[in-house]
């Protein structure tokens, strides 16, 4: 099947800022790192974004071209004749990642938690003059990394993009021993409590129905003594990697109780109501432990006991109800 050229070539170079914007992330000693990611990290969502708004306009090169009313032989501005504008090297200008996201938007295609990591992103890019001292945002800038790399593997899925990921490990190096004393007393200057609630009130105003994309995700590295044989032991997969979960880890897995769910679903979808056939979806959720916990009263004992729920049951849900 004949691509594209200049769709092709826009994928492949947003691939590539993005595993550099990772490769860079992950050196063992590099100075700004963030700023340097969230430079890369942008180029490359912005690249993608063009190739996919390209792809939605059957691969008209002026779709992605910023374009003015020409002007008519008595000066004044055609209403129909649109010619594209030039750059300072006379090249042409393409549009703006603000004004693709935009364009995208109005269509539908991008959510909002997506956009504001983007632009959360964007802003750290655009003003990364003033973090002179960075370390302490570093672990606040990487939870906007992971959401960046969580986002970028999933619109590649949901838009159906011709990249293939299964070659790539896309990973950010934990923050486990990032000296927090430094974080501490690190100084703040006021160009960064602004950029660090700007964040914050778009994580503040997250759509948690959106469970496929996020603003930022949160980093929580503890580390205790003792040994973990209490622990409830998880494997979701015969060759995967088991990990130890405590009590309190399951209540963040599982936030959801059942009225909970009830109500979710109740401002989620039109046509939800309680009956038979709610009961068997409900049924089969209990029996993947991915999306159900039951916490037991006495260990030993079947009864009493509640069922808990991911917040991931929505997915079931949706494959049933229409969405509001």
């Amino acid at each position: 099947m004949k691509v594209n050229k200049t769709y092709r070539s826009l994928l492949d170079k947003s691939i590539g800022s993005m595993l550099s914007a990772i490769e860079i992330y992950n050196k063992p000693a590099f100075h700004n790192r963030e700023e340097v990611f969230a430079i890369l990290a942008v180029n490359s969502w912005e690249l993608l974004l063009k190739a996919q708004w390209l792809r939605l306009n059957r691969f008209n090169i002026r779709s992605i071209y910023e374009l003015q009313p020409a002007k008519n032989k008595n000066g004044q501005n055609s209403i129909v004749k649109k010619v594209i504008v030039n750059n300072r090297c006379g090249n042409p200008k393409t549009l703006s990642i603000n004004t693709i996201m935009d364009n995208l938007r109005q269509r539908g295609l991008l959510k909002d938690n997506l956009r504001d990591n983007i632009e959360s992103l964007i802003e750290l890019r655009d003003n990364s003059i003033h973090f002179i001292n960075p370390d302490p945002i570093s672990k606040q800038v990487q939870e906007l990394g992971f959401a960046c790399i969580k986002n970028y593997m999933a619109i590649i899925k949901e838009w159906k993009v011709e990249i293939d990921l299964s070659s790539y490990n896309f990973y950010l190096m934990p923050l486990a021993y990032v000296d927090e004393k430094k974080i501490v007393t690190g100084t703040l200057t006021n160009e960064t409590m602004n950029y660090i609630n700007l964040v914050k009130e778009k994580v503040n105003h997250m759509d948690d129905t959106d469970l496929e994309y996020a603003v930022a995700i949160s980093i929580d590295v503890e580390f205790k003594k003792g040994n973990t044989f209490d622990s409830i032991g998880v494997n979701y997969a015969p060759d995967g990697i088991k990990v130890s979960l405590s009590e309190e880890d399951f209540k963040k897995r599982f936030p959801w109780r059942w009225n909970d769910v009830i109500k979710k679903c109740c401002d989620r979808y039109t046509d939800f109501k309680q009956n038979a056939a709610m009961h068997a979806i409900f049924n089969e959720i209990k029996e993947n432990p991915k999306l159900s916990h039951e916490r037991r009263l006495y260990p030993n004992r079947e009864k009493p006991s509640t069922v808990f729920y991911s917040s991931n049951v929505l997915k079931e849900f949706d494959k049933h109800y229409t969405k509001k």
